[in-house]
C-alpha cells in the first residue's frame, strides 16, 4: 500500500505536527510528512521539521488577502504532492473555497469533546460547567468552524481543583496519541476491502430494483434476475480490490485498459464474457466515476421498462 503524503499547517510550537512526524515513522504506517508550513517565522515547530529533513514553509500572512494567502500556501501544498492537510495548531481561518477543494482530505484537531465548547477557551469553559471530562476532537475542516463530521474523540478526566491550564496539559498528551492513530485509520480506509464494499454498495443500493446476491463468495448486484455488478477482493490472486461492470464487449474492454491501466483490467474469468474490473484499492478513486459504470452497467441489463426510470 502505497503511504499517503501529508501537509502539516502550523503556527506555533507544532507538538501535534511533532506527533504526527515521529508516527509516521512506524514502519507499517499508512502515511508520511511531506511537507510543514506556517504563516508564523517565529514557530519552533519549522526548526523540528527541518531538523527532520521534512520540507517546510513559511509565509506571513500580515498584510497579504486571506484567499490570496490560502492561494499561495495551497500551491505549496500541491508542488509536494500531498493529498491530504492535517492542521496542527493553525490559527488562521480558511477562506470557504479553499476548504471546499479540499473537501473529505482536510483534517483539524480540537481540544474538546465536539460539539461541546467549538472555539477559544474549551478547558475553561468545560471546568465551569461542571463536566466530568474534558478531551480532544479529531474532525474533517468544513467551512463551518469546528463542526466537521466527528472521526475521533478522546475523553480526558476533570479532576478536583484543575484550571484551564493543567486540564489543557493532559489533553495534550491524548491529542498527541489520538491525531496520530486517527489520521492512520483514515487514510488507510481506501485501501481496506470493508470501507470499499460500502462505498459500492451504497451506490448500487441507489439504482432502482436492485437486489444483492452472493455469486462464488463475492458480493453482487442483480436487476431483473440478472447480475450487472460485482465487488472482487483480491479473487485469484490479483492485487485490485475492484468493481466489476458490464462493457460493450472486448473491444471496449481493451481500449479501457489501454487508455488507464492504473485504473482498469482484465478480471479473471469475468473478463472473459467482457466484464471489466475498476481499481478501487489506490489513490484518488473517482466515486462519481464508479456511479457512472455502475448506472450504465445497470442499463445494459435492466429490462426496458426500468431502463427507461434512469435518465443517461
Amino acid at each position: 500500500m502505497p503511504r499517503a503524503r501529508v501537509a502539516v499547517f502550523i503556527s506555533g510550537s507544532g507538538t501535534n505536527m511533532a506527533a504526527l512526524l515521529y508516527a509516521s515513522r512506524a514502519a507499517d504506517c499508512p502515511y508520511e510528512i511531506v511537507l510543514v508550513l506556517s504563516n508564523n517565522p517565529d514557530a519552533s515547530g519549522l526548526k523540528l521539521a527541518e531538523a527532520e529533513g521534512v520540507a517546510t514553509f513559511c509565509l506571513p500572512h500580515k498584510g497579504i488577502a486571506r484567499a490570496d494567502h490560502d492561494a499561495m500556501m495551497e500551491a505549496q501544498v500541491l508542488k509536494s504532492g500531498a493529498r491530504y492537510i492535517a492542521l496542527a495548531g493553525y490559527m488562521r481561518i480558511l477562506t470557504p473555497e479553499f476548504v471546499g477543494r479540499w473537501k473529505n482530505r482536510m483534517l483539524n484537531i480540537h481540544p474538546s469533546l465536539l460539539p461541546k465548547y467549538k472555539g477559544l477557551h474549551t478547558h475553561d469553559r468545560a471546568i465551569e460547567a461542571g463536566d466530568s471530562h474534558g478531551g480532544c476532537t479529531v474532525h474533517l475542516v468544513t467551512a463551518e468552524l469546528d463542526d466537521g463530521p466527528v472521526l475521533g474523540q478522546t475523553p480526558v478526566a476533570i479532576i478536583p481543583g484543575d484550571t484551564g491550564d493543567t486540564l489543557a496539559a493532559r489533553v495534550l498528551f491524548a491529542e498527541h496519541q489520538l491525531y496520530s492513530r486517527t489520521l492512520a485509520a483514515y487514510v488507510a480506509r481506501e485501501f481496506d476491502a470493508g470501507w470499499l464494499l460500502e462505498k459500492v454498495r451504497a451506490l448500487a443500493d441507489a439504482l432502482p430494483q436492485v437486489e444483492e446476491r452472493e455469486s462464488h463468495g463475492a458480493p453482487g448486484w442483480r436487476v431483473g434476475g440478472k447480475y450487472f455488478a460485482y465487488f472482487n477482493d483480491q479473487h485469484h490472486g490479483t492485487p485490485q480490490i475492484a468493481l466489476l461492470v458490464k462493457t460493450s464487449g472486448q473491444d471496449e474492454l481493451a481500449a479501457l485498459i489501454e487508455q488507464d491501466p492504473d485504473v482498469w483490467f482484465r478480471p479473471a474469468y469475468y473478463g472473459a464474457s467482457g466484464w471489466a474490473g475498476l481499481t478501487l484499492n489506490r489513490p484518488d478513486v473517482d466515486w462519481d466515476h464508479a456511479a457512472d459504470w455502475l448506472r450504465r452497467s445497470w442499463a445494459a441489463v435492466a429490462p426496458r421498462r426500468l431502463a427507461a426510470m434512469l435518465e443517461f
